[in-house]
């Protein structure tokens, strides 16, 4: 029988054994700064810290971490607030943050405890990143709560990266819109990350109440650590769980959230964790559904 104890230590010895790989997942601190230790300059990683405030990154961050508040990814477009940026303003951004297509990326946030929840400003970087053809990207497992429980240094000093170069090709095909939410394939799962009070439409947020026709419900917070939700639980620990909600490895999922934070995180565990091969994200996500009046919601459970 495996124990929670055993499974924790094989994913550990598989995240040392793909910290020297282009790959997509999370690392641990002690990792992370292995890496970020490096003397040889082309190898040195892009360490990002997406926090959304400039204080926080001001107060102290991982050293040679460069300031991409998650946020400027995103604004108001045709009234609808935070939505992803066109590429050509995205792509400029990246760059200017030092994103290269030959170097591996260092995301950290860090939402130690509900509701503070910057773990997913990480995700979402990480699924912008990737949406333009980036394929070496590591979330800190732990964030900066991780990082300074392990002991390791901090830094005030501010970090610039020099301008980066994005892959010429992207993987658009990991984002969903609207339509492709409407008309998707018969077997396929729609899952809404936000909380089940959301879902239900017990709130003050939203526009219009419930959820997508057809969705599930499976709250991110579900898949991290208590102690620390910027700490992702193994995949062995949440399998059973996942399944019974029908996330399974076989299906075609589909996810979308309030903004596209919460759901950049189920994605990113499903797809990079779990190692699912068919997650993808509805970026417009609730807030632009809510905003398109003639399409149905519903509030009823769905299971």
């Amino acid at each position: 029988m495996t124990t929670p104890r055993f499974a924790a230590a094989v994913t550990a010895a598989v995240l040392l054994a793909s910290a020297g790989r282009a790959d997509i997942g999370v690392i641990t601190p002690a990792e992370a700064k292995k890496l970020i230790d490096q003397t040889d300059p082309a190898k040195k990683p892009v360490v990002l810290d997406t926090r959304g405030g400039y204080k926080d990154y001001f107060r102290g961050h991982l050293p040679t971490a460069h300031h991409l508040n998650f946020d400027t990814l995103r604004g108001t477009d045709n009234g609808v607030p935070v939505q992803y940026l066109p590429d050509d303003i995205t792509k400029a951004l990246l760059v200017r943050a030092g994103v290269d297509k030959g170097r591996t990326h260092i995301i950290y946030a860090t939402g130690e405890k509900l509701p503070n929840d910057e773990i997913l400003s990480a995700s979402m970087v990480a699924y912008v990143l990737e949406k333009y053809g980036v394929e070496d990207i590591r979330i800190v497992d732990g964030g900066l709560p991780g990082w300074t429980a392990a002991k390791l240094p901090t830094t005030q000093e501010y970090f610039g990266n020099p301008k980066g170069t994005l892959p010429d090709k992207g993987k658009p095909e990991i984002a969903l819109a609207v339509d492709d939410v409407l008309k998707r394939k018969p077997g396929s799962v729609l899952v809404d990350a936000r909380p089940k009070n959301e879902y239900l439409g017990d709130d003050d947020l939203w526009l219009r109440k419930g959820h997508i026709p057809g969705a599930i419900s499976f709250h991110w917070a579900r898949l991290m650590e208590a102690d620390n939700t910027h700490q992702f639980k193994p995949f062995e620990t949440t399998k059973k769980e996942l399944e019974a909600a029908g996330l399974t490895a076989d299906k075609d999922i589909l996810v979308y959230c309030g903004t596209s934070r919460e759901g950049s995180l189920l994605r990113f565990y499903l797809k990079h964790v779990a190692k699912y091969p068919n997650v993808r994200l509805y970026e417009g996500s609730w807030k632009e559904y809510v905003a398109l009046k003639h399409l149905p919601t519903e509030t009823k459970e769905n299971k």
